[in-house]
């Protein structure tokens, strides 16, 4: 059963249910409609009750970072920026001759890259949900990377294609189906 945390998508259902029927509705007509099946006067009264419920009532996690273990500095660059086309935010040691410790990130994933022997273990896995998997499949294989050549799987979840960098992490990008 939906509840009023999915207002707009009711919204969006009731709108294009309408119009399959030459019904024509507005987004914001739409949108007030819904409001009313939920005894609020507006579409702002919804939404403000909708915001407070999601800061007070519910658990919410805005972004997830995987902390990788790497060995060699220079063949984690090589990998991630050079074949993955990561950008490298930052790097911290604790003194010159202290581990790294940096992170990296595209499209708004970002990846924590650590030779500090506690942070992680070498062999991880990280399940990332994205769009674009075979633009970037594309992309990855014109670069013509000789220690890596990633295939795209059909899965019954969706699309899936798995890289694996030197130090044996994996990272499985899934484009789910239909989306």
């Amino acid at each position: 059963m939906r509840t009023f945390h999915d207002a707009k998508a009711m919204a969006k259902a009731l709108r294009s249910q309408l119009e399959q029927q030459g019904i024509e509705l507005s987004h914001s007509q739409s949108l007030e409609l819904v409001a009313k099946q939920f005894n609020c006067s507006d579409w702002n009264e919804l939404a403000a009750k909708i915001g407070a419920s999601a800061r007070t009532d519910t658990i919410q996690f805005t972004r997830n970072s995987p902390i990788f273990r790497i060995f060699d500095e220079a063949k984690a660059k090589e990998y991630y920026l050079d074949f993955l086309g990561f950008t490298l935010d930052w790097e911290h040691r604790f003194d010159a001759n202290a581990p790294l410790y940096a992170t990296v990130s595209r499209a708004g994933l970002i990846l924590h890259l650590t030779g500090h022997h506690g942070d992680a273990s070498p062999g991880s896995n990280a399940f990332v949900v994205m769009h674009g998997i075979e633009q970037y499949q594309t992309e990855l294989a014109r670069k013509n990377y000789k220690h890596a050549n990633p295939a795209i799987e059909t899965t019954e979840w969706g699309l899936m294609m798995t890289v694996t960098d030197p130090f044996y992490n994996r990272l499985r990008f899934i484009e789910a189906a239909g989306k």
